[in-house]
Parts: C-alpha cells; sequence; structure tokens
C-alpha cells in the first residue's frame, strides 16, 4: 500500500521524511507535526536535530487519521476515540452534536434545507 504513494526508488519499507509525507499525502508538514501532539498512537522516529523519520505503519496511521478528520468527518477527539476503539456505544462512529442531520444519505432533506440557507444568506446579503 505504501509503495504507491512513492516513486522515489526507494525500498516499500524504507522510513520517510516528514516532507516525503507530506508530499505524498497532501498534508502539510505542521499538521502532521500537531497530530503528533493529539494522537499518542503517531510516533515517528526521530534523529539527532529532531528530524523526523516515519515507518510505513506510521504512515498508514497517518493515511487513517486523514480519513476519519478530513473525510468522515470526525473531530480529533473523536479521531482518537475512534482509533482506540472507544466510539460512542462501542462502535466507531463519528461524534456528532444532537441535532446534526447525518451526512450519510439517511437525511434526504439536508440538501435542500442548505440550499434554502444559501438563499437566505445571499439575500441578506443583496439587501
Amino acid at each position: 500500500m505504501v509503495e504507491t504513494l512513492f516513486d522515489d526508488g526507494k525500498a516499500a519499507g524504507a522510513f520517510r521524511t516528514i516532507g516525503e509525507v507530506s508530499a505524498a499525502l497532501g498534508i502539510k508538514t505542521h499538521v502532521l507535526r500537531y497530530w503528533e501532539e493529539q494522537f499518542p498512537q503517531l510516533k515517528p522516529v526521530k534523529r539527532s536535530g529532531g528530524r523526523r523519520l516515519y515507518r510505513p505503519d506510521d504512515i498508514a496511521l497517518i493515511k487513517r487519521i486523514d480519513g476519519l478528520v478530513n473525510r468522515e468527518g470526525y473531530t480529533l477527539k473523536g479521531a482518537r476515540a475512534a482509533l482506540a476503539g472507544k466510539g460512542p456505544a462501542g462502535d466507531a462512529a463519528p461524534v456528532m452534536f444532537a441535532n446534526e442531520p447525518r451526512s450519510d444519505g439517511a437525511n434526504p432533506e439536508l440538501l435542500p434545507r442548505l440550499k434554502r440557507i444559501r438563499d437566505q444568506l445571499a439575500n441578506a446579503l443583496e439587501d
């Protein structure tokens, strides 16, 4: 899986620098550093001078965190819980507000509602 991300001639199991991981996954380096603080499971090897080297397992974890946070709508707290297997009712569901509509198609009136809100905001700006 990792070998498809990198076309640099290194072995699939090679360690990668933060810059290589950032470029391959499209995640800024400062976000990767922040995630290291927020997710205790993410621990790249640090060489002298603080140079980070990510193992293939680290890269897989980063991809999972990115999927949870940026694609599935988890908060950082919710993503931590999901990775730890402590989601609501023992599952790994996103953390949502009680009155928040679901975005998985279970709420068919969501799109028309959002369009009405958009139109109301546009009209308010014109006035």
